[in-house]
C-alpha cells in the first residue's frame, strides 16, 4: 500500500488523528526523499491496558504509510521514574510488555516483521550514551528538567535526582535510536521540546515529535495504569470488561472526557472505518457509522442512549480482546504475568517479624507505617522562621506531640486550630530551625504555579489515636520507628496518592480507618506527603 501513496497522502496518514505535530516541514522533507523513521517508547511499569489500542492504531498508520518503525522497550527509564519498576523486576516486566503489545499488534492485524523492538538497557549502559548523559546534565538546568518531566515523571514533593534524568535521557534516545521522529502521547510536550533545544547543543539533529491526545479513562479523567477504576486491562474478563464499562462516566449528551467515546474515535475507526450501534429494534435497531463526526453528533443530540454505546464498545473491544487472552492462557504467560506483577496481598505474614520489632526489613508494605488520626490542639508560628506553623497534635499519647509544618503559605491558623488531621507517627525526629518536629502532618498537595496544599481529613467522628491502615493490609503492625537510612517512609510515601474522588489511596488501595476512608476537600490526583 506505502508504495501506491504519494508523500502528501503519506503525511496524512502519518499525522491523522494526532493534537499536534512539531516539525511538520521537517517530516515532508524526509518523506519526499525517503520513508520516515519513528519510534514509540513505553516504561515498563503498570500493565498496559486498553488505551494502549490509541498508539498502537496509529503504529498501523506508520506502517500503512511505510514508516520504519522502532517499539522501545524503556525499562530503565521505569526505574528511574520514582522506581515505578523495582530493579528486581525490570526484566520481567520487559517480557511481559513484549508479550502483551505484540499480542495487541496481532489482534489488530499488524506485521510484526515490520517492526524493530529494543530494549533501553541494551544500549542505554554502553560508554557512549553515558558521556552523552553527563554532557547533557551540564547543560540542562535542574528547573527545566523538572518542568519537563512535570505530567510524565512521578511528582512527589522531595523529588529524587532519578526523575530529573528521565527526560534527558528520553531525548538522547532520538539520537541512539537513529530516527526522524518520536511519537508520543501529548503530555510528554515539554520532554519533547526539551529535546528540540538540548540535543542541537550535543551537535545532533533537531527531531519531529507526533502527539496523540490523551485518551479520557472511565472516570473521566486520564487513563492510568495506577488508577483501577479508571482503566480496563488488557486481561480483564469478559464480565470484567462489562461491569467496568457499566460504572463508566458517559453521560447522555455530554460529550467531553467521555472515555466510551473516544475509545470509538481513537481505536475503532482507525481500525476499521465503520463502527455498529447495536439497539433493540424498537429503538430503531442496528445502526452502521462511517464517520465519528456522526457518531458524535447523534450522541450529543441523544440519539445515541449510553447504555447503546456501551454495549457496542463492549462488543468491538471484546473482539480485540480475545486473541490477547487466548494467548495468555498458555501456562507460560500466566507464570511471567504473577511473576512480573506479584500480589502484595499474598506476601507471607511471618516476613514482618523484623521490620514490627525493630524496622530491619527491606519489605515495603504500608503496615509499617504509623499513620494516626490527630487533633491540633494548638497552632503558632514558629518563633524563628515565619514560613512554618508549630502545632500541638493529640494523637492518643498522654501528651500532645509538637509537629512542625510548612502550611503558613496554604492553611490559615483558624482553619488548623482544633482540625481533625492524619499524623506520620514514627518517622525519627528531626530539628526544624531549632525545634524538634516529632511527627509529620499528612497533607495532599498538587505542583504548580501556584502550588496548593490541603491537610488530609479522616472521617467525621474520627477520635485522636485512631489507627489509619492501608485497604489489605490491617494486620500488619507499624515499625517502632522508620529506619531513616532504609528511606522506608521515601519508598512507600511515592506510591500515596490522591484519586479522582478525592480519595487517599496506596497503590489504589484505600486509606480507612474503622469509620471510613481517608479524603481531602479538592486536591484531585495529588501527592500525599
Amino acid at each position: 500500500m506505502a508504495d501506491q501513496l504519494s508523500p502528501e497522502e503519506k503525511f496524512t496518514l502519518i499525522t491523522r488523528n494526532l493534537q499536534e505535530v512539531l516539525g511538520e516541514e521537517k517530516l515532508k522533507q524526509v518523506l519526499q526523499e525517503r520513508e520516515l523513521k519513528v519510534y514509540w517508547g513505553t516504561a515498563t511499569t503498570g500493565k498496559p491496558h486498553v488505551a494502549y489500542f490509541v498508539p498502537m492504531s496509529k503504529i498501523a498508520d506508520f506502517l500503512r504509510a511505510g514508516c520504519e518503525v522502532t517499539i522501545l522497550f524503556a525499562d530503565l527509564h521505569a526505574y528511574l521514574d520514582n522506581m515505578k519498576a523495582p530493579w528486581e523486576l525490570l526484566e520481567l516486566r520487559v517480557k511481559y510488555y513484549e508479550q502483551v503489545i505484540k499480542a495487541m499488534l496481532e489482534s489488530i492485524g499488524v506485521p510484526l516483521e515490520k517492526l524493530r523492538f529494543i530494549k533501553g538497557t541494551d544500549y542505554q549502559l554502553s560508554r557512549e550514551y553515558t558521556l552523552d548523559v553527563y554532557r547533557l546534565s551540564s547543560m540542562v538546568t535542574e528547573h527545566d528538567a523538572k518542568k519537563a518531566g512535570a505530567e510524565v515523571v512521578k511528582q512527589v514533593e522531595h523529588p529524587l535526582l532519578s526523575g530529573l534524568l528521565y527526560p534527558g535521557l528520553q531525548a538522547l534516545d532520538e539520537e541512539y535510536l537513529k530516527v526522524d521522529a518520536q511519537f508520543g502521547g501529548v503530555d510528554q510536550r515539554k520532554i519533547f521540546t526539551l529535546a528540540e533545544k538540548y540535543l542541537p547543543s550535543l551537535g545532533y539533529a533537531k527531531r519531529a515529535h507526533l502527539m496523540n491526545p490523551m485518551v479520557p479513562g472511565l472516570t473521566g479523567a486520564k487513563m492510568s495504569s495506577s488508577e483501577e477504576e479508571s482503566k480496563i486491562d488488557l486481561l480483564d474478563s469478559k464480565e470484567d470488561v462489562k461491569k467496568k464499562l457499566k460504572k463508566a462516566f458517559c453521560e447522555p449528551g455530554n460529550i467531553q472526557n467521555n472515555g466510551v467515546l473516544s475509545f470509538v474515535k481513537y481505536v475503532l475507526f482507525p481500525l476499521r472505518g465503520e463502527f455498529c450501534i447495536k439497539r433493540d429494534p424498537k429503538w430503531g435497531g442496528d445502526k452502521v457509522y462511517t464517520g465519528f463526526e456522526e457518531v458524535e453528533k447523534d450522541f450529543a443530540e441523544e440519539l445515541i442512549h449510553p447504555g447503546d454505546l456501551k454495549a457496542s464498545v463492549e462488543v468491538a473491544l471484546n473482539q480485540l480482546l480475545d486473541p490477547i487472552r487466548k494467548k495468555f492462557e498458555s501456562p507460560e504467560l500466566r507464570k511471567l504475568t504473577n511473576s512480573a506483577y506479584p500480589d502484595p496481598s499474598k506476601t507471607k505474614a511471618g516476613k514482618g517479624a523484623k521490620s514490627a520489632a525493630g524496622g530491619e526489613d527491606d519489605e515495603l508494605l504500608p503496615s509499617r507505617l504509623d499513620i494516626r488520626v490527630g487533633k491540633i490542639v494548638s497552632v503558632e508560628k514558629h518563633p524563628d522562621a515565619d514560613s512554618l506553623y508549630l502545632e500541638k497534635i493529640d494523637v492518643g499519647e498522654p501528651e500532645p506531640r509538637t509537629v512542625v509544618s510548612g502550611l503558613v503559605a496554604y492553611v490559615s491558623q483558624e482553619e488548623l486550630q482544633d482540625r481533625e488531621v492524619l499524623v506520620l507517627c514514627n518517622l525519627k525526629p528531626q530539628k526544624m530551625r531549632g525545634i524538634e518536629s516529632q511527627a509529620m502532618l499528612l497533607c495532599a498537595s498538587i505542583e504548580g504555579e501556584p502550588r496548593r496544599v490541603e491537610p488530609l481529613d479522616p472521617p467525621e467522628g474520627s477520635s485522636p489515636g485512631e489507627r489509619v491502615f492501608v485497604e489489605g493490609y490491617e494486620s500488619g503492625k507499624p515499625d517502632d520507628r522508620l529506619n531513616p537510612k532504609k528511606k522506608v517512609w521515601e519508598k512507600l510515601q511515592v506510591d500515596l496518592k490522591i484519586s479522582d474522588e478525592c480519595v487517599a489511596q496506596w497503590k489504589d488501595k484505600r486509606l480507612l480507618t474503622k469509620l471510613g476512608q481517608i479524603t481531602c476537600k479538592t486536591l484531585k490526583g495529588g501527592n500525599i506527603s
